[in-house]
C-alpha cells in the first residue's frame, strides 16, 4: 500500500518540465552516432538485450546516464561510455531520443493473460504492486516522477532488468520500489509481464 501511495503521489505531483529537458535534439543526433551500434540509429535497438531509447522521457534518460557515470548503476558497456558525457551531452542525447518514434512490438499471446493481470492488478497474495500504478495504464510512464516508459520496450531487456532488481544488483530505483516489487515476483510473472509491456502501444 505504501509503495502504491508513493507512486500515486509522484504521478500526481510530477510535471513534465521542458519538452526535452533543456537539451538540443539536433546536437544530440550528432552525439548519438556512437550510441547507434547498440541502440540503433534512431534509438530502436535491434538486439533485445539492449533497450530501445526512442520515445523515452528525456528526464529518465538523463537520470540513468547520471547513474551510470556516478556508479549508482553499473554496466560493463554503459559505465565507461557515460564517463566522458557532460551534463549538456546527457541532455542533448536525451532530447534526441525523445523525438524519435518507437517501433511497435507484439506480446506473446500465451503470456498476455498473466502479464495483464500482474501489470494492472499485481499479486495481492505475494505483495506485488500493479505496474500500472507507477508506469501508467498504457505503459507510458511519467517524466516528472522519473517513471520510465515501458510500453514497446524489448521483453528480454525488461525481464533482465526485473531479475537484476530482484537480486539487488540494480539499485538505481527510487526508494527501492523496483527491488521490493521484483523480489516478490516469480520467474513466470516476470516473463509474462515483460512480454505484456513489450506489446503495449
Amino acid at each position: 500500500m505504501i509503495r502504491f501511495l508513493v507512486c500515486t503521489l509522484a504521478l500526481a505531483l510530477g510535471g513534465t518540465g521542458s519538452s526535452y529537458a533543456d537539451g538540443d535534439p539536433d546536437a544530440g543526433k550528432a552525439k548519438a552516432a556512437v550510441c547507434a551500434a547498440c541502440h540503433g540509429v534512431d534509438g530502436n535497438s535491434i538486439n533485445p538485450e539492449w533497450p530501445s531509447l526512442s520515445g523515452q522521457h528525456p528526464s529518465y534518460i538523463v537520470q540513468q546516464l547520471k547513474a551510470y557515470k556516478s556508479g549508482d548503476r553499473a554496466n560493463v558497456l554503459m559505465s565507461p561510455m557515460s564517463m566522458s558525457l557532460s551534463e549538456q551531452d546527457q541532455k542533448d542525447l536525451a532530447a534526441y531520443y525523445a523525438t524519435q518514434t518507437l517501433t511497435g512490438k507484439t506480446a506473446d499471446p500465451d503470456a498476455i493473460a498473466l502479464g495483464e493481470k500482474i501489470y494492472r492488478g499485481g499479486n495481492v497474495a505475494t505483495g506485488v504492486s500493479a505496474c500500472a500504478a507507477c508506469h501508467g495504464p498504457d505503459g507510458r510512464g511519467n517524466p516528472g516522477a522519473m517513471m520510465p516508459r515501458v510500453a514497446g520496450q524489448h521483453a528480454t531487456y525488461l525481464s533482465n532488468q526485473l531479475k537484476l532488481y530482484a537480486a539487488g544488483e540494480r539499485q538505481s530505483d527510487m526508494e527501492q520500489m523496483m527491488r521490493n516489487v521484483a523480489a516478490r515476483m516469480s520467474d513466470a510473472e516476470i516473463a509474462a509481464v515483460a512480454s505484456y509491456m513489450q506489446g503495449l502501444r
